[in-house]
């Protein structure tokens, strides 16, 4: 099950498609746009995503026998890319696009992949139909965008995308999911295919029809893999997904304390602020790091509950602090920093 065809022929496909998707946008018009947001420049293809989206669907039909679960996943990602191949082509309203993302969770309720049950402290279980369908939905949504939203520094989505699929993949081994640790290799040598070209400096990017994809496949594939619904067995797959999970409740939070609209984008993400301090390729390095560093607390917990959650505790307060310096949120918003003063000038009285 575990063979080198796992990796191998999704990453050659990927590989080959790649430069024929680039043609192909020549044909069609579908270049990236520049704008004070954008860190490129030139013609530069914006629908990347096909040659994943379709290494990954090729793949699977040759390597996997999909049950029903699977199968919904792979409907519900494909509604996705769909979806984002649209908005590369001809951009659709982002409230379209929501609605979308809504009808892509429902079919992952209608074909069985959610939380059953969430087992909390003290013997309480959260068992409700209606709680079930609405921690799906909401995860699937949150999720995507959030991967969407990191989706701006060459190699900096797919790179944080194979990274957490490989962690993933990993902990289901664990766990004895075999299923889901093949589709998540497939899914991660399907991006590694496309990275050789994505790479700094990018020749094509993924495009929305490539991070929504990713981002609902990422979302449907860990609810798969971590349904065995602890309290932290669900905090393991929102860990994973640390960096993208903050940078978007960091913009939801800066724009409204700014009184901008959610969907009103700008360059205080935190992969812009860390370009302004370390570059382009570093900052992308950088943060697959930190994101494996994520992931290897998580695998940590599992394999020593105790070391793991110490680690967990130590990257959050890190990011934490990150956050507070560099004034992503806002200029005003400090509590840690500020409690620490507070307690220096108590002590040096």
């Amino acid at each position: 099950m575990f063979d080198l065809k796992t990796w191998l022929i999704p990453f050659l496909i990927s590989l080959a498609l790649t430069p024929l998707v680039k043609k192909y946008s020549i044909f069609a018009e579908a270049y990236a746009k520049e704008n004070n947001r954008t860190v490129h420049h030139g013609i530069i293809s914006r629908i990347g995503g096909v040659a994943i989206y379709l290494a990954f669907i090729i793949s699977v039909t040759l390597i996997m026998k999909a049950d029903r679960s699977i199968l919904g996943i792979l409907i519900g990602g494909t509604i996705m890319f769909m979806t984002g191949l649209v908005d590369d082509l001809i951009d659709i309203r982002p409230l379209v696009k929501l609605f979308f993302e809504l009808v892509a969770a429902t079919v992952l309720v209608y074909f069985g992949v959610g939380v059953d049950a969430i087992h909390l402290p003290f013997g309480l279980v959260i068992d409700w139909t209606w709680f079930s369908i609405l921690f799906t939905v909401l995860w699937v949504a949150g999720i995507t965008n959030a991967v969407n939203l990191i989706d701006g520094l060459d190699g900096l989505a797919g790179g944080i995308s194979v990274v957490i699929l490989v962690v993933i993949g990993s902990v289901s081994i664990i766990e004895r999911r075999f299923d889901v640790a093949v589709l998540t290799f497939v899914l991660a040598s399907s991006v590694l295919g496309f990275l050789v070209y994505n790479a700094h400096p990018a020749s094509i990017f993924m495009g929305d029809c490539g991070s929504l994809f990713l981002g609902f496949m990422i979302s449907s594939i860990s609810l798969l893999g971590f349904k065995s619904s602890t309290v932290m067995t669900l905090a393991l797959p929102i860990l994973l997904l640390g960096l993208p999970i903050i940078d978007t409740l960091s913009a939801i939070l800066r724009r409204t304390l700014k009184k901008k609209r959610f969907m009103e984008a700008d360059k205080s993400h935190l992969h812009h602020l860390l370009m302004q301090q370390f570059g382009h390729r570093n900052t992308v390095v950088m943060m697959c790091g930190i994101t494996a560093s994520f992931g290897f607390s998580a695998y940590a917990y599992i394999l020593n509950e105790e070391i793991g959650l110490w680690v967990m505790i130590a990257l959050l307060f890190a990011v934490e602090i990150f956050i507070e310096k560099s004034g992503m949120i806002s200029e005003k918003y400090h509590p840690i920093i500020g409690l620490c003063r507070r307690i220096k000038r108590k002590v040096f009285e």
